[in-house]
């Protein structure tokens, strides 16, 4: 605890109730409120910047709960920017009795492209290889010593995605890298234009062909009405996205029909966020 500046003996018991291997990153917003936990068990406070160093270099995925709501996330994911909220929407999250590896997801991945997936934007489809192809090693190894700023390792499409989220309705006009800029379209569903920009979860064409029944699950909640559905993370959750609680009701059921455990919530705007993260304990 050395950010803390204190010595001691600290026991964490944790009631786990998200599934293991689900891709919900459970692990990983575990190890966030234990930090937040220690800091106002101590009635110590870590700066931001020093807590997403530390979270960064726990796990790539950490920082995000440290910002809550809509995030933009770069890099390999520890890079987080705070987004303008998308409305809070029901959520089903369905449950299969699958565990699937996150290690073997990569590999799959990496076998797939043939090359480290995070040497290579799925956005762009270029590689590392090709961006360091002719470049003096010294350069390559000072570059890896000092990195560049935030801002400066953004990837173009995040900087184009963040700059629409924030701005008003543009008129009709495609962008290079897909991202739709419909006017009024962001007004009336946010979420609806963001699907149209082609945004979909990697890890699915390596985990499908394997678990096709999860392919199957997705499906169920797109043709129960979901405005968007994914596999989370490298699964094997499936989450869909409804406009109303009555068709999110209607998900679940005809999957719990099916066999397969899936529950009703709804996602949380940043605000709502941190008020559930930081309630005091009963």
């Amino acid at each position: 605890m050395l950010a803390l500046k204190v010595r001691g003996r600290v026991v964490i018991e944790i009631e786990k109730r998200l599934p293991v291997q689900g891709g919900l990153g459970g692990a990983s917003g575990n190890a966030v409120a234990a930090l937040i936990a220690l800091e106002r068990a101590l009635q110590k406070q870590i700066s931001g910047p020093e807590r997403l160093r530390i979270a960064a270099e726990v796990g790539s995925d950490l920082p995000l709960f440290l910002v809550g709501g809509t995030v933009l996330g770069v890099g390999r994911g520890e890079e987080v920017y705070p987004l303008p909220d998308l409305p809070a929407m029901e959520c089903v999250v369905a449950l299969p009795e699958i565990a699937v590896s996150t290690p073997n997801a990569f590999l799959e991945w990496d076998r797939l492209l043939k090359e480290p997936a995070e040497l290579r934007s799925t956005w762009t489809g270029k590689s590392a290889r090709s961006h360091m192809a002719g470049r003096d090693p010294a350069d390559l190894r000072e570059e890896k010593l000092t990195p560049s700023n935030g801002s400066d390792r953004m990837l173009e499409f995040g900087r184009e995605i963040s700059a629409w989220l924030n701005a008003g309705p543009v008129a009709s006009k495609p962008r290079r890298s897909g991202v739709s800029a419909r006017g009024g379209g962001r007004a009336e569903n946010p979420l609806l234009d963001l699907v149209r920009t082609g945004i979909e979860n990697d890890f699915e064409k390596v985990v499908f062909p394997k678990h096709p029944e999860l392919r199957e699950v997705k499906s169920v909640l797109e043709r129960a009405g979901a405005k968007y559905a994914s596999l989370s993370g490298s699964g094997s959750a499936v989450y869909g996205l409804f406009d109303s609680r009555a068709r999110a009701d209607n998900a679940a059921k005809k999957l719990k029909k099916s066999g397969t455990r899936a529950v009703v919530t709804s996602t949380l705007t940043r605000r709502q966020y941190w008020k559930k993260l930081l309630a005091p304990s009963l």
